[in-house]
């Protein structure tokens, strides 16, 4: 009898084990799984149907999304025209005082490419799960006492527009799983480096908005990992504000 409780005991012990690193290893996520929980988190399952409205550096956007259908618009003053530019899954089209007008080759990309980038910024982590996007978990850091997941995400060359081979590193928040920095490198116009800290974040509609600080470091080698300490250090030096403002949601009627 007394082996048996010894054997009962042993056996209950080597269980507790099991269970315990079975839970641990259960926290090990992977980078798509981390992504899924942050636009979880930020969208609540309300951006792939919602028109979403709002004012940047007084221009107006629009974007409107229904299944895979997507409608990205731009509406701004030219001295006294209105040119409204809209980017869709049938490309793109321009409307100067409501009249649609033909858009040269040599600067459809440009233009294209201008209103899909406010667009990404504003929406961020919504995006990240386009096929065109590549993820990757790359470490685990700190900032500010916060512990983060550090993303990276390239873009494969078709679907990834013309600037598929600018990188990225996103640091989600590991509590919380908000997108609470970014930074990325670019080529165009010389190329760059650029980090953002996300602040003032407010939700509309139960969608998630923030604003961000968009800094720059004295190096443009710089790797992206390693702008997170650099931020810390005081290093970065403030560029500008991205302000989202008149943010307003429209959500299809059940």
């Amino acid at each position: 009898m007394k082996y048996l409780i010894i054997l009962l005991i042993s056996i209950s012990l080597f269980s507790c084990k099991e269970e315990v690193k079975d839970k641990t290893s259960s926290k090990k996520l992977t980078a798509q799984e981390i992504i899924d929980k942050a636009i979880e988190i930020s969208c609540q399952g309300k951006c792939d149907n919602a028109v979403i409205e709002f004012t940047f550096r007084d221009i107006k956007y629009i974007s409107s999304r229904n299944g895979g259908f997507y409608k990205l618009e731009r509406i701004k003053m030219d001295s006294l025209d209105e040119i409204h530019d809209i980017v869709s899954n049938k490309g793109l089209m321009r409307f100067v005082n409501k009249m649609q007008v033909t858009v040269p080759d040599s600067l459809a990309d440009g233009i294209s490419d201008g209103v899909n980038s406010v667009h990404y910024f504003a929406q961020l982590p919504y995006g990240l799960n386009d096929a065109a996007v590549n993820k990757k978990l790359i470490g685990e850091d700190e900032i500010k006492g916060n512990d983060y997941y550090e993303i990276e995400v390239t873009f494969t060359e078709e679907g990834g527009g013309t600037d598929f081979d600018d990188s990225f590193l996103y640091w989600i928040n590991k509590e919380t799983f908000t997108l609470d920095y970014l930074a990325y490198k670019y080529a165009t116009n010389g190329g760059g480096v650029r980090f953002r800290e996300a602040y003032n974040p407010r939700v509309v509609e139960e969608i998630r908005f923030v604003d961000y600080n968009n800094f720059k470091p004295e190096n443009k080698e710089v790797e992206l990992s390693e702008l997170d300490q650099l931020f810390t250090d005081g290093k970065l030096k403030l560029l500008s504000k991205i302000e989202t403002e008149n943010v307003k949601i429209i959500l299809p009627k059940d």
